[in-house]
Protein backbone atom coordinates (compact mmCIF):
# COMPACT_ATOMS: atom_id res chain seq x y z
CA UNK A 1 0.00 0.00 0.00
CA UNK A 2 1.32 3.40 -0.96
CA UNK A 3 2.14 5.93 1.77
CA UNK A 4 4.31 8.90 0.68
CA UNK A 5 6.78 9.88 3.40
CA UNK A 6 6.53 13.63 2.67
CA UNK A 7 2.81 13.79 3.56
CA UNK A 8 1.10 14.15 6.93
CA UNK A 9 -1.83 11.94 7.95
CA UNK A 10 -4.86 11.91 10.24
CA UNK A 11 -6.28 9.06 12.28
CA UNK A 12 -9.44 9.42 10.17
CA UNK A 13 -7.40 8.51 7.03
CA UNK A 14 -6.97 11.86 5.33
CA UNK A 15 -3.58 12.86 3.93
CA UNK A 16 -2.20 16.40 3.93
CA UNK A 17 0.35 18.00 1.62
CA UNK A 18 1.78 21.25 2.97
CA UNK A 19 2.91 24.20 0.82
CA UNK A 20 3.47 27.23 3.05
CA UNK A 21 0.15 27.95 4.72
CA UNK A 22 -1.83 26.05 2.07
CA UNK A 23 -2.66 22.38 2.52
CA UNK A 24 -4.06 19.94 -0.02
CA UNK A 25 -6.23 17.18 1.45
CA UNK A 26 -7.32 13.77 0.19
CA UNK A 27 -7.97 10.31 1.56
CA UNK A 28 -5.26 7.71 1.92
CA UNK A 29 -4.65 4.72 -0.30
CA UNK A 30 -5.73 2.53 2.62
CA UNK A 31 -9.04 4.42 2.93
CA UNK A 32 -9.86 4.22 -0.77
CA UNK A 33 -9.13 0.49 -0.78
CA UNK A 34 -11.40 -0.03 2.22
CA UNK A 35 -14.19 1.96 0.54
CA UNK A 36 -13.97 0.22 -2.81
CA UNK A 37 -15.13 1.95 -5.97
CA UNK A 38 -15.82 5.60 -5.18
CA UNK A 39 -19.12 6.76 -6.69
CA UNK A 40 -19.44 10.34 -5.42
CA UNK A 41 -17.64 12.96 -3.35
CA UNK A 42 -19.48 15.84 -1.67
CA UNK A 43 -17.37 18.95 -0.99
CA UNK A 44 -17.74 22.12 1.02
CA UNK A 45 -18.21 25.42 -0.79
CA UNK A 46 -15.11 27.46 -1.58
CA UNK A 47 -14.85 30.12 1.10
CA UNK A 48 -16.22 27.94 3.90
CA UNK A 49 -14.29 28.30 7.14
CA UNK A 50 -13.50 24.96 8.80
CA UNK A 51 -12.34 24.07 12.27
CA UNK A 52 -9.91 21.20 12.82
CA UNK A 53 -11.69 17.81 12.83
CA UNK A 54 -14.93 19.38 11.52
CA UNK A 55 -16.83 17.33 8.95
CA UNK A 56 -16.36 18.96 5.56
CA UNK A 57 -17.87 16.45 3.16
CA UNK A 58 -18.78 12.88 2.35
CA UNK A 59 -17.41 10.17 0.12
CA UNK A 60 -19.77 7.51 -1.20
CA UNK A 61 -18.67 4.16 -2.55
CA UNK A 62 -20.35 0.91 -3.49
CA UNK A 63 -19.73 -0.28 0.08
CA UNK A 64 -20.40 2.71 2.33
CA UNK A 65 -20.72 6.44 2.87
CA UNK A 66 -17.97 8.01 4.96
CA UNK A 67 -17.55 11.49 6.39
CA UNK A 68 -14.50 13.60 5.54
CA UNK A 69 -12.87 15.63 8.32
CA UNK A 70 -10.75 18.76 8.18
CA UNK A 71 -7.19 17.97 9.27
CA UNK A 72 -6.56 21.65 10.01
CA UNK A 73 -8.53 24.86 10.59
CA UNK A 74 -8.83 27.38 7.80
CA UNK A 75 -10.69 28.52 4.71
CA UNK A 76 -11.46 26.27 1.76
CA UNK A 77 -9.81 27.92 -1.24
CA UNK A 78 -10.34 25.18 -3.85
CA UNK A 79 -12.17 21.90 -4.42
CA UNK A 80 -11.28 19.26 -7.00
CA UNK A 81 -14.09 19.74 -9.52
CA UNK A 82 -12.69 16.87 -11.61
CA UNK A 83 -14.07 14.44 -9.03
CA UNK A 84 -17.63 15.53 -9.82
CA UNK A 85 -17.45 13.81 -13.22
CA UNK A 86 -14.73 11.27 -12.43
CA UNK A 87 -14.91 10.17 -8.76
CA UNK A 88 -12.86 7.09 -9.68
CA UNK A 89 -9.79 9.36 -9.65
CA UNK A 90 -9.77 8.79 -5.87
CA UNK A 91 -9.23 5.06 -6.51
CA UNK A 92 -6.84 5.55 -9.43
CA UNK A 93 -4.57 8.22 -7.91
CA UNK A 94 -5.43 8.88 -4.24
CA UNK A 95 -2.34 11.04 -3.64
CA UNK A 96 -2.44 12.93 -6.95
CA UNK A 97 -5.46 13.58 -9.18
CA UNK A 98 -7.75 12.31 -6.42
CA UNK A 99 -7.10 15.25 -4.08
CA UNK A 100 -10.25 16.80 -2.60
CA UNK A 101 -9.81 20.27 -1.13
CA UNK A 102 -7.21 22.96 -0.54
CA UNK A 103 -7.33 24.90 2.70
CA UNK A 104 -5.62 28.14 3.65
CA UNK A 105 -4.58 27.42 7.23
CA UNK A 106 -5.23 29.77 10.14
CA UNK A 107 -3.08 27.88 12.68
CA UNK A 108 0.17 26.38 11.40
CA UNK A 109 0.72 24.79 14.81
CA UNK A 110 -2.04 22.27 14.04
CA UNK A 111 0.36 20.54 11.64
CA UNK A 112 2.27 19.30 14.68
CA UNK A 113 -0.69 17.14 15.72
CA UNK A 114 -0.81 15.28 12.38
CA UNK A 115 0.84 11.89 11.97
CA UNK A 116 3.98 11.06 10.05
CA UNK A 117 3.85 8.23 7.51
CA UNK A 118 5.46 5.87 10.00
CA UNK A 119 2.98 6.82 12.74
CA UNK A 120 0.06 6.39 10.33
CA UNK A 121 1.36 2.96 9.28
CA UNK A 122 1.07 1.84 12.90
CA UNK A 123 -2.68 2.60 13.08
CA UNK A 124 -3.57 1.49 9.56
Amino acid sequence: MSMPQELKYTKSHEWVSVDGDIVTVGITDHAQEELGDVAMVLFPEVGRVLQVEEKFGEIESIKAVSDLYAPVSGTVIAVNDALMNAPELVNDDAYGEGWMVRISMTNLGELDSLLTADQYAEIE
